[in-house]
C-alpha cells in the first residue's frame, strides 16, 4: 500500500475515533440531563456540600450572558462548537491523548449546544454548595482544556535525521 494511502486511512481512523468518542460522551451527558430533569424536579438529592440539584442556566460559564436573547447565546455557542469541531477534524491528532482531549472538549460543547437549542437554557445538576451548579458537559470542557494545556507543555520528539541540539 502506498505511503500516501496509509496516511490517509490513518487520518480517517483517527477522525472517526475522535468523532465517535465525542458523540458517545455527548450522548452520556444528554442522558444524564434528561434523567436530572425528571429525578430532581421535586427535590435535590444528597447533602448540601455535594448535591444533585436541578438548575437551568440561560447564560454560559458562570451565567455570563444570561440577559442576552437566547438566540445570541445559541449562535455564539454553535460557532465555538463548530470551530472546535473543525479544528479537531483538520488536525486529527496523532497523539491519542491529544485526540482524547479534543474529543472531550467537543463532546461537552456539543452536548451543551444540543441541550440549549431546545429552550435556550442548559440543564445543570451537579452542585457543591460553594460553586455554581454545573453538568458533566462542563466537566468535559474544563478537563479537556486542562489536558490540552498540559499536553502543550510536552516537548515534541525530535524529527528523524535532524540534530537534537539547540541552535546557538
Amino acid at each position: 500500500m502506498p505511503e500516501h494511502t496509509t496516511r490517509v486511512s490513518s487520518a480517517v481512523r483517527r477522525r472517526t475515533a475522535l468523532a465517535a468518542g465525542a458523540a458517545a460522551l455527548a450522548a452520556a451527558d444528554l442522558a444524564l440531563k434528561t434523567w436530572a430533569q425528571s429525578a430532581l424536579a421535586d427535590a435535590p438529592i444528597g447533602p448540601d456540600f455535594a448535591q444533585l440539584r436541578l438548575a437551568f442556566n440561560p447564560g454560559v460559564a458562570f451565567s455570563m450572558g444570561d440577559t442576552l436573547p437566547s438566540w445570541v447565546v445559541v449562535a455564539f455557542t454553535a460557532l465555538i462548537t463548530a470551530g472546535v469541531g473543525v479544528f479537531a477534524w483538520r488536525t486529527a491528532p496523532q497523539s491519542k491523548a491529544a485526540a482524547a482531549a479534543l474529543a472531550v472538549i467537543l463532546a461537552g460543547a456539543a452536548a451543551n449546544l444540543v441541550d440549549r437549542a431546545g429552550d435556550g437554557v442548559v440543564t445543570d445538576y451537579l452542585h457543591t454548595g460553594w460553586w455554581p451548579t454545573f453538568n458533566l458537559a462542563d466537566v468535559f470542557i474544563v478537563c479537556g482544556g486542562l489536558a490540552v494545556v498540559a499536553l502543550s507543555w510536552r516537548r515534541p520528539a525530535p524529527k528523524p535525521g535532524r540534530a537534537s541540539s539547540p541552535a546557538a
